[in-house]
């Protein structure tokens, strides 16, 4: 089940990922392009993803069944 630490160790891993791509980043002279390709793409993802995953924790208006019989 979901709970309150998957965007921390989400975090944690996408930090990881930007560590390793920033020091493995090919030599030459597209060296800042590919570091900042690949850093741009990771924080990119993990923000999409921790939006979403947000929204679904803690929805903001609550869902409403429409099959119910009023009272």
């Amino acid at each position: 089940m979901a709970n309150g630490f998957a965007p921390f160790i989400g975090l944690i891993v996408v930090a990881l990922f930007c560590g390793g791509a920033w020091f493995a980043a090919p030599k030459g002279e597209n060296q800042t392009v590919w570091r900042s390709t690949l850093v741009l793409s990771a924080v990119a993802m993990y923000l999409m993803w921790v939006i979403t995953f947000l929204a679904q924790l803690h929805p903001l208006i609550s869902p409403i069944r429409s099959d119910l019989r009023p009272e």
